[in-house]
């Protein structure tokens, strides 16, 4: 596959209903921000450039994004409000300081933490093969709520998106929707951002009106249907954030049994994305563990255990104790409702 020229991850959004002095994309999932989810995912594109789009609360967004990826160029959208002028801000940054950009676009959200790189790869791989103008990752929902609508020529060919607040009767009872991921030709996105005006209902630059530029440009537009609907689901608010962390640690302590670890209890046992354990380990119930805590094998850990950024050795016992940044050495049996490292950090 070949690496796109550049992904870009928006992360203007003021994120209100989560009801929070954190920006939204700062609130973690799993041990990590939402947006340091996302921009793992795009770095894992392995694109020649990243580019942030933030606004709100600018600086504590930058910096996180700036902690996962270093050497990303961070964008500045202006008061026109809109996922098009978002792109197209980007954009500008991006060639101010590399000069025009060819070849393919990726373009991401900070809020979408569970997208992962393989659908991102397919994706890229799906508009490259077709030649478009533009891909879209779409989803069929059996609630399309919210969601912009793909509208599709008789043919099966994607013509448009409408947003919900714009579409029509008909346009609403579609079931397949936008998931807001884009693969662009990078000439043609910069030709049609161009050209694209805020004639809607909330006034915005819809990055969305790009895909109608593309017929009269002589261009397709591709559509790549996503089956996991988990890895399209954005978060807004607290109880989203909750379902999606839920879910996400499903999946995270799947792969653990998988790999050789015992986890009798997966729904009272949570564990970060970080975190790495040996073979023929087992977590008891009501155990959480942390950060970048790394478990050997053979060992015992919990019930009832916090581990935060810790080093457990082989066939050590860790019951119900709270550790931060402790050493545990291999054959240990920690004594329970022990205390461990610097507690404030927890």
């Amino acid at each position: 596959m070949t690496h796109p020229a550049a992904v870009i991850v928006l992360a203007a959004g003021q994120g209100t209903r989560m009801k929070s002095d954190i920006p939204k994309v700062a609130h973690p999932l799993a041990g990590i921000s939402m947006i340091g989810h996302a921009v793992r995912a795009a770095l894992a594109l392995r694109p020649e450039h990243l580019v942030a789009v933030v606004r709100h609360q600018r600086e504590i967004v930058a910096d996180e994004i700036l902690r996962f990826a270093p050497h990303a160029l961070i964008a500045d959208q202006d008061e026109i409000p809109g996922t098009g002028r978002a792109v197209q801000c980007a954009v500008n940054a991006l060639e101010n300081v590399c000069g025009k950009i060819n070849g393919t676009i990726v373009v991401t959200y900070g809020d979408v933490p569970m997208l992962s790189v393989r659908t991102l790869e397919d994706l890229v791989a799906a508009h490259e093969e077709g030649s478009h103008a533009v891909t879209v990752l779409t989803a069929v929902l059996d609630d399309p709520t919210g969601y912009g609508r793909i509208i599709r020529n008789p043919d099966g060919i994607v013509t448009r998106i409408v947003e919900q607040r714009d579409a029509t009767p008909d346009e609403a009872a579609i079931s397949e929707v936008n998931a807001g991921i884009y693969a662009f030709d990078a000439q043609f996105l910069r030709a049609a951002l161009h050209d694209v005006k805020a004639n809607n209902a909330q006034g915005e630059v819809y990055l969305t009106d790009v895909l109608a530029a593309a017929a009269p440009a002589g261009r397709t537009v591709g559509a790549l249907i996503v089956e996991d609907h988990w890895q399209i689901q954005g978060c807004n608010d607290r109880v989203q954030l909750a379902q999606l962390g839920a879910e996400f640690n499903r999946r995270i302590c799947q792969g653990h049994m998988r790999a050789g670890v015992s986890i009798p209890d997966p729904m009272s046992t949570w564990i970060d994305v970080d975190v790495t354990i040996g073979p023929d380990t087992t977590i008891f119930p009501a155990t959480v563990l942390r950060g970048r805590t790394t478990i050997g094998s053979r060992c015992l850990i919990g019930p009832g255990a916090t581990l935060i950024d810790t080093q457990v050795g082989h066939d050590a016992h860790v019951p119900t104790a709270w550790t931060v940044g402790a050493q545990i050495d291999e054959g240990e049996v920690v004594v329970p409702f022990s205390v461990r490292g610097q507690v404030q950090a927890g």
